[in-house]
């Protein structure tokens, strides 16, 4: 099992689209929110991602070509 942080951004009606639901149950991918702020028509969401290598970049994939933004993280974002 591999671990990775991201940061999601979305805009428009990315917002609504339920993109993290979508990666958890087309992906064998355990989604954890670390950290959020979404408004209207504008939000990031930090994750932590649980499951193989290849299966997270496959979902990683997949996320980007639904046009969200996805920023690989280092660190504890809630520790510091």
């Amino acid at each position: 099992m591999d671990k990775q942080r991201v940061k999601f951004s979305f805009e428009g009606d990315q917002v609504k689209d339920p993109i993290i639901y979508q990666l958890g149950r087309n992906f064998h991918i355990v989604t954890n929110i670390r950290r959020a702020e979404v408004q209207e028509n504008l939000g990031w969401v930090i994750l932590e991602l649980d499951g193989e290598k290849e299966e997270i970049e496959r979902g990683l994939q997949w996320v980007s070509s639904t046009g969200v933004r996805v920023d690989p993280l280092s660190g504890d974002v809630i520790e510091g």
